[in-house]
């Protein structure tokens, strides 16, 4: 008898090429896999459009402490470079998540070395600080962090929380970078939201932060593009707000739709995004996942069943 579909013997062949291609998948690749490599958390979900719209919840988040947004506004042109500094931050995270370790290493000191010359003036108190003091850097981080992790995953990106955990762990190595200690980060969402808990009483809504709400509403552009910016950006950025904690809501004076009505304006938007093939939205610049997938080969493509491996 010649074997068939439900015979053992196919079964077993079946069950065999399948561990074969997940070995592959998890295998180590033959080039330099970076400061995360594959295998993590941080590959599969960097990838994922709706980051996008994480970012920017991030810095509404990051707005909210009062000297953090001031070393931001005292040392950059913010108003006139916004879209500047976020490219720059995108390409950092690029860099750091699908560069060469050489790369991100050399990426991470560079931040080090331009925010080790800054300082700036309270607001409040006018006592000078350096930006790189490390109370601000972990705000930052936190805020980045917790932004990528709770947008994704609201949009139905497929993390468990034993995932979830493993992906704030991994930070502790974006963390070094920007020079912190990595033992005294958050590693997993208790230690994050108890981090938050702790901050909150230091957060505040000034002029600073009224100047980036004002920016991420009404970004500078040219004439011929502001129907667009109406359409387009401002339901982006109005996604990104109503994703924040309640506390922020207070804080901004904005109030934001009821909570299950943003999870499933993020859902469709995830599921839209994601529609669009990944190989044509890599190939916008800087092109970091198709240099990390040239260098590590095919099998390393960023994937959410990936993750959920």
């Amino acid at each position: 008898m010649e074997p068939t579909e439900r015979t053992p013997r196919t079964v077993g062949t079946a069950r065999a090429a399948r561990a074969e291609r997940v070995a592959r998948a998890q295998a180590v690749p033959a080039g330099d896999p970076g400061l995360f490599g594959p295998a993590s958390v941080t590959w599969q979900l960097h990838s994922d459009p709706v980051m996008w719209i994480a970012g920017i919840r991030a810095l509404y988040l990051q707005a909210l402490h009062p000297r953090a947004v001031r070393g931001v506004m005292e040392n950059s042109d913010f108003r006139r470079d916004a879209w500047g500094r976020l490219r720059r931050t995108a390409d950092f995270v690029g860099t750091t998540t699908y560069g060469t370790t050489e790369a991100a290493e050399r990426a991470g000191a560079r931040v080090r070395a331009i925010h080790r010359k800054l300082s700036a003036t309270d607001p409040d108190t006018g006592e000078r600080f350096p930006v790189d003091a490390p109370d601000l850097l972990l705000w930052v981080h936190c805020a980045e962090i917790d932004s990528y992790l709770h947008v994704l995953r609201r949009s139905g990106f497929p993390l468990t929380d034993a995932q979830a955990d493993r992906y704030i762990a991994e930070h502790r190595t974006s963390a070094r970078l920007v020079g912190l200690d990595p033992a005294a980060v958050p590693a997993d969402r208790a230690a994050l939201a108890a981090y938050f808990e702790a901050v909150r009483p230091e957060l505040a809504v000034g002029a600073d932060a009224r100047a980036v709400d004002d920016f991420l509403r009404r970004p500078p552009t040219h004439p011929l593009l502001v129907p667009a910016r109406a359409v387009l950006w401002r339901r982006v950025a109005h996604l990104a707000y109503a994703a924040l904690p309640p506390y922020a809501h207070e804080l901004y004076g904005r109030a934001a739709p009821a909570p299950a009505v943003v999870t499933r304006r993020l859902r469709t938007t995830g599921a839209l995004l994601r529609r669009v093939p990944a190989q044509v939205r890599w190939r916008l610049p800087p092109r970091h996942v198709l240099r990390a997938v040239a260098r590590l080969g095919p099998e390393t493509r960023p994937a959410p069943y990936a993750a959920r491996r």
